[in-house]
């Protein structure tokens, strides 16, 4: 269905999603033809074209709730291209201020306005995972951080989220096509279930030496079945140099990834020699918690629900000029807000 098809009531009531179809997102052709917008731009776009103004020349802006890191404006451009409109905007991974302007659109009202909830939809999420991401990078100084946060949202969006934790300031992501989209290769390690079924952690260890490339990091996940100094120090001996980072991802259960975990871990590993082999800490890691652990010695991060959970940025798209002429709802200045930091982006 293109996008000229579905711009009166009655088309959107005629519409039959597949029975069949396989997942329930949005393919790229669906957002693109209207299908995610909320319906009353439908109406909207009904009303004004029989009032015959729908191709109004309007210049439109689109402001924030709170501070934060902006990503998704990629998105964002996309979906407007073609649409014949003129776009200023923050680059991607610029930070912003509460209620400042990040994006600026110019051009017939009818070109672009049902888009309004997909753009600010891409912008509320990937903005919110940004400045998640931001906060961590930011706790963690030097210290490398990781996005681990594909498992905790529908993989529609993982891609997304974990191109957003990049754009805000991560080392790399574990997803594929995350990594992929933000100009990387994807990063991680092993899981349990690798090591439970492989029955102990050195030989999983040695095999997982044997068969991966050169390029791939050593890095052995050492918490699944015994004490993790005593797995450590055991990995530590088969691997020697070879071994780059042993991994803690110590559950709840058992008391989780404390600082003196970590600082008993890389305690043991000096006084054994292996002072070259890293401490890498995931699960439940915050900017909140990430100090502490660095000071233990902790030398890398995988964060995962944090950033997953991050509450969106709630973006707002309010119509400033109609034909040249500055107008706002009531409570807001007519005409363009003032931003010398927007610069054109289409």
């Amino acid at each position: 269905m293109g996008k000229e098809e579905f711009l009166d009531v009655a088309a959107v009531a005629a519409y039959k999603p597949q029975k069949d179809r396989l997942f329930f997102s949005a393919e790229h052709g669906e957002i693109k033809s209207g299908l995610t917008a909320d319906v009353y731009f439908v109406k909207t776009y009904e009303l004004l074209k029989k009032m015959g103004r729908l191709d109004t020349p309007v210049v439109a802006e689109i402001f924030t709730s709170r501070a934060g890191v902006l990503a998704g404006t990629a998105e964002c451009l996309n979906l407007l291209a073609g649409t014949g409109v003129k776009v200023w905007g923050l680059p991607e991974g610029e930070s912003f201020a509460e209620k400042e302007v990040v994006m600026r659109i110019e051009g017939p009202y009818g070109a672009f306005g049902m888009y309004e909830t997909a753009l600010l939809g891409i912008l509320a999420s990937s903005s919110a995972w940004a400045t998640a991401a931001r906060a961590c990078r930011d706790a963690a100084g030097e210290v490398p951080v990781y996005c681990f946060a594909a498992r905790h949202v529908h993989p529609a969006v993982a891609p997304v989220l974990e191109r957003a934790a990049v754009i805000g300031g991560l080392r790399g992501a574990s997803c594929i096509l995350g990594a992929k989209l933000a100009g990387q290769e994807p990063t991680g390690t092993i899981p349990h279930a690798a090591v439970l079924l492989g029955g102990d952690t050195v030989a999983v260890a040695k095999v997982y030496d044997e068969i991966m490339p050169p390029g791939q990091p050593r890095t052995i996940l050492v918490d699944t079945f015994h004490d993790e100094a005593e797995e450590s120090l055991r990995v530590a001996q088969a691997l020697g140099p070879r071994l780059q980072a042993v991994r803690l991802d110590t559950p709840s259960e058992r008391g989780g990834v404390t600082p003196e975990l970590v600082r008993e871990v890389r305690a043991r590993l000096d006084q054994a020699g292996f002072s070259h082999v890293r401490v890498f800490v995931s699960g439940r890691v915050t900017p909140e918690r990430i100090p502490a652990l660095v000071q233990a010695g902790a030398a890398a991060f995988g964060v995962g629900s944090y950033i997953s959970a991050a509450p969106p940025i709630d973006m707002t798209m309010d119509v400033k000029e109609i034909e040249g002429h500055p107008v706002a709802k009531r409570g807001r200045i007519p005409g363009r807000t003032p931003n010398p930091r927007l610069v054109p982006l289409m």
